[in-house]
């Protein structure tokens, strides 16, 4: 899970693709290209040397903004879910989900899901890309949204519940020890703002076998 400017590195999302098993939910802008299906291409030469490139054939449709695929979306197929747990009260968004084709120079590139969130009064909207299977479901991708968000709050707050920004080291192992001191004891006070009544976490959990389909879970402990 990144943010828009890990989701817009073509390299960082080679990179993750080559270790097998490994599933990406990143955040992408809104005017990220896109197709809603393959185009056709063909090879197209030019020059004295015989020189040659790939090209979108004729006649096929250009790439759309994800923000404007976003908008020709019917609302029957927006889903509002509950994410998280905010200081107001719960949190929710109205999501969808398709499968697309990003566009990079005017050539198709790697099929993704393309996840979009708004806010219910449609004045903010969130677009996520995702290699996991086609066998994902929207609650998975629900989850790791909410998840994203209780990842920044989780380090907001061990800054300053635990102290988890006040350390002088000057190598990684020490550096470490402290963040490895820091982050159980925010675990702890979390857990027990939830015993006493004071923290839900309901909106944090999905079932084992929607992560299990998703790919996920980690591998190893």
């Amino acid at each position: 899970m990144t943010d828009p400017i890990y989701g817009e590195s073509g390299d960082f999302l080679s990179t993750v693709e080559r270790y097998v098993g490994i599933t990406y939910f990143v955040q992408i802008t809104s005017d990220t290209l896109c197709r809603l299906r393959q185009p056709g291409t063909e090879t197209y030469r030019y020059g004295k040397e015989n020189r040659s490139k790939q090209v979108v054939s004729e006649g096929e449709k250009s790439p759309v903004r994800v923000n404007e695929s976003a908008r020709r979306i019917r609302n029957v197929f927006r889903y509002r879910r509950t994410v998280s747990e905010g200081s107001k009260g719960p949190i929710g968004y109205e999501f969808t989900e398709r499968q697309v084709i990003l566009s990079k120079s005017g050539l198709p590139g790697r099929t993704v899901w393309l996840v979009m969130k708004r806010t219910p009064d449609k004045k903010q909207y969130r677009y996520h890309i995702s290699n996991a299977p086609l066998s994902t479901g929207l609650p998975t991708f629900v989850w790791l949204s909410g998840i994203r968000w209780a990842v920044g709050q989780c380090f907001g707050e061990t800054k300053t519940e635990s102290g988890s920004d006040h350390y002088e080291v000057r190598k990684y192992p020490g550096w470490n020890h402290h963040i490895l001191t820091c982050m159980p004891a925010h675990f702890f006070l979390w857990h027990l703002r939830i015993r006493l009544g004071k923290k839900s976490s309901v909106h944090y959990s999905v079932t084992t076998q929607d992560i299990a389909q998703s790919h996920f879970a980690p591998q190893e402990l």
